[in-house]
Formats: C-alpha cells, sequence, structure tokens
C-alpha cells in the first residue's frame, strides 16, 4: 500500500534509466530481483518472497525497501525489478479511466487488475491476501474520546468546525487522487499544509509513532488497514463509513517473461499469500513496528511455522 517528493522522484528514475544493472545481469545469471516498497509491510512481504524463492533454489537479488509506489512500479515495468508486492485496490491509481467502484469489491479489482496489468504491461498478478490493507486516518485514544471521532464524518465535521489537526502522512498519500484528496471530497474538508506534517517515506510505523508522541503537535496519522501498531500506540482507526477506499490486498507481482520461465512461481507465492489474513498480517506487522524486530527475522518465522520454509534456512 506505498512515496517520495517529486524531484527525488525524478532524479532516481533517470538514475534507474542511465544505470540498467539488475534485468539482464539476473537473467543472465539465472537470479531473480526481488524488490519491495518500503514500508513495515512492503518489508515483511518482500522478505517472504525472498526466503521462500531461496528456499527452492532460486537465486535473489535482493532489493527488498527499493522505493515508493511510482519507484516500485517504474522499476517492474522497465526489468529492473523481476517481482515485488503490490495491492489490488493500486489499480484505481494505475488505471483511472475504469469504473472506480470496481476497485472497492475485492473480486472485481483483482480480476481487473490482472486483465489490465498483463494486456498493458505484460506484469501477472498471483493470487492476493485475503487482507485489506487500505489508506485510513487514525486519531490518539485521547483525541478521539475527548471530542466523539469513531468516523471520518466526525473527523471532517471535527476539520470543519476548527478543531486542533496535525496529521502525519506521506507525500504519496497527499497527492495521490485516491487517497487523501479522496477522503477530503468525499467528506468535505479540507487540510491545509499547516495541518499535515509530510514524511517522505509512507511508512506508517513513523507517522504511527509521530501520533503517538504528539511529535510537532501530531495528533492524527496516516495509517492503514494492516496494521498492528494502531492498539499498542493508543490509537484509534476512524472508519470510512462512505467506503471511498479501494480494496487493497497485497498479492506477487511479476513479469510475464519471468513467469514464462518460471511457472513454478505461483505453486511456491499462492500458498503463502493466501495464508495471510487480515489478523495474522497486523500480527506480524506488529512485530516489526511495535517489537522492533527485523522484517526479515519475522518473515522467516512465520514461514517456518507454517511449513513454507525449513527452520533455519
Amino acid at each position: 500500500m506505498k512515496r517520495l517528493l517529486p524531484a527525488i522522484v525524478l532524479c532516481l528514475v533517470a538514475i534507474f534509466a542511465l544505470c540498467p544493472f539488475t534485468s539482464s545481469r539476473a537473467e543472465q545469471s539465472g537470479e531473480l530481483v526481488v524488490g519491495s516498497k518500503i514500508d513495515t509491510e512492503g518489508a515483511l512481504l518482500g522478505k517472504m518472497i525472498v526466503l521462500v524463492l531461496r528456499e527452492h533454489g532460486y537465486g535473489i537479488v535482493d532489493k527488498t525497501q527499493f522505493g515508493t509506489t511510482p519507484i516500485v512500479r517504474k522499476a517492474i515495468i522497465s526489468g529492473q525489478v523481476d517481482i515485488y508486492p503490490e495491492y489490488t485496490g493500486n489499480g484505481a491509481f494505475f488505471f483511472q479511466d475504469i469504473d472506480p467502484g470496481i476497485w472497492k469489491r475485492a473480486d472485481l479489482a483483482y480480476r481487473t487488475v490482472k486483465e489490465l496489468d498483463l494486456e498493458k504491461n505484460g506484469l501477472v498478478w498471483l493470487k492476493p491476501a485475503p487482507a485489506n490493507n487500505t489508506w485510513a486516518i487514525a486519531a490518539r485514544r485521547d483525541v478521539a474520546e475527548e471530542n466523539g471521532l469513531e468516523t471520518l464524518e466526525d473527523f471532517a465535521a471535527f476539520v470543519r468546525r476548527g478543531g486542533e489537526v496535525t496529521l502525519a502522512c506521506c507525500e504519496e498519500f497527499v497527492n495521490r487522487p485516491d487517497a487523501l484528496p479522496a477522503f477530503q471530497e468525499a467528506y468535505d474538508f479540507s487540510l491545509s499544509d499547516e495541518h499535515l506534517l509530510v514524511f517522505s517515506g509512507c511508512n506508517t510505523a513513523q507517522t504511527e509513532k509521530a501520533a503517538a508522541r504528539g511529535t510537532s503537535g501530531v495528533n492524527f496519522a496516516m495509517a492503514f488497514g494492516t496494521d498492528g501498531s494502531l492498539a499498542a500506540l493508543n490509537l484509534v482507526l476512524l472508519r470510512d463509513s462512505k467506503q471511498v477506499q479501494p480494496v487493497y490486498e497485497p498479492a506477487p507481482l511479476v513479469r510475464r517473461e519471468i513467469m514464462s520461465a518460471h511457472p513454478d512461481l505461483a505453486s511456491l507465492l499462492n500458498p503463502v499469500f493466501t495464508s495471510l489474513s487480515l489478523k495474522r498480517l497486523q500480527e506480524l506487522n506488529s512485530r516489526i513496528a511495535v517489537q522492533g524486530l527485523p522484517a526479515e527475522t519475522v518473515a522467516a518465522e512465520y514461514l517456518a511455522a507454517e511449513g513454507f520454509i525449513t527452520q533455519g534456512k
């Protein structure tokens, strides 16, 4: 679900274009380049892909936590990354001429993005996890209780009557039409720059800790639906009562050339992702964000416990 300043993005894209170091080298050596986004769950899911494929003899170039959504997307389309975990609801961002209602139904969202990405970009979607990692806004519990904030309708009314708001978020959340702008339009509120503390990367561990600690006056945070740290940080997820957001189910996204050469990727990765319920992802994300464990450690312990990899590999 998932994020840098526009100038930095342009610079990185230019660097990637000048340095085609991954795809051709990896394909020639029989290695696969595995990427992910830079947020907590991106690291977790990326490491799961890395560990499962290594277990089954694949050479891996580990590029997990590679960048923001636009950066990783450009990298896989250009062939610099071979596989990474993406979210079905991002089809609303990638293909903006589609009926928005499609993205709010899990089955239709998956089927639609799978067909469009294969046809237009040569990308193959494997099976998604049954967990919705949607964009969300969380409030500090004391602020929510004091002001009766349970839904985004409540939050919008709070903003309109001049309530004190400082929202920790990232550039992508602020600028993507299906993120904060969609919330503002649907619930009729507006946040100016003075109401925002903007981070360069969309890591909700940062935004939620800022809200919990009151960093720079932050009392609200950008969050994701599968975040496991909300309760531990005494934050309350504000319910999207109008169902503005698409369904964001994570799934491995693979270049068609790679799938053709390695058709067993589906049988290796589909069982892993379909085992990841909302509750399980919240628990795993919490071990990283709250307990401070490395994403690779959390991924390895889960995969070993479920029999996807051998303990100790």
